[in-house]
């Protein structure tokens, strides 16, 4: 597995700029799994059906609780470069939360009922399957970001299956978002609320994301909270 890139190299102000102005952020380039990963994975995760959960159609993956070595110093090198922007919006959310610099301090802080919790889970989505809309509720009232990642090449490994996501802003019509992901890119999106400005202040902005029905070939994608508690 080749391991997350520097993280010195990743702009967190862009990042964070685009975060409050879209709800989402593209890091291109940052993850590389080979085939024989993502078989190790799926190997090591739970298997469960997406129509069980109300999601949609196809197959989920629950990974466990001790993640790959790959996807943990992701999730350490992204919690630590996102731990302001989440307390920031704590804040301007109205959340009595402060996060610790480092992931593995949140950790021991964490409710005991709150560590067995898997942190993500990757899709298998085949023709005519889809993911509807959801949101992730574990741990966004600490941590209100998350990372989606897709896995396998548009156009070549399958068609259709665009992420997408849908902003409710109070008093107006639902906005579609079409997040455009490519194989190694992670995308950081706001795991539900988020703040936006105003003319007069901070208001509160609900997101969902969803995939679209794929139309031909398998799409695999792969989604993890950055923290539980």
């Amino acid at each position: 597995m080749k391991q997350p890139r520097d993280r010195g190299r990743i702009d967190w102000r862009r990042v964070e700029a685009e975060l409050d102005q879209e709800g989402y952020a593209v890091l291109p380039g940052l993850l590389r799994l080979s085939p024989g990963d993502l078989a190790a994975m799926r190997t090591d995760a739970l298997l469960a059906s997406l129509e069980s959960g109300h999601l949609g159609q196809g197959s989920l993956y629950v990974l466990p609780l001790h993640l790959p070595s790959v996807l943990q110093d992701l999730r350490d090198l992204l919690y630590r470069g996102l731990a302001p922007v989440a307390n920031r919006w704590n804040e301007l959310l109205g959340r009595n939360v402060i996060c610790p610099s480092e992931l593995s301090e949140l950790v021991d802080r964490s409710r005991p009922s709150r560590l067995n919790r898997s942190p993500g889970s990757l899709t298998v989505l085949r023709d005519g399957d889809y993911l509807a809309l959801h949101q992730r509720s574990d741990g966004t009232e600490v941590f209100p970001l998350e990372a989606v990642a897709l896995l396998t090449q548009p156009g070549r490994d399958f068609t259709g299956g665009e992420f997408v996501m849908v902003e409710q802003r109070p008093r107006m019509q639902s906005r579609p978002i079409v997040v455009p992901l490519s194989p190694g890119s992670v995308a950081i999106i706001a795991s539900g609320e988020r703040p936006q400005r105003g003319t007069k202040g901070h208001y509160r902005v609900n997101l969902k994301h969803a995939i679209s029905r794929v139309r031909g070939g398998e799409r695999i994608g792969l989604e993890f909270l950055l923290a539980t508690r």
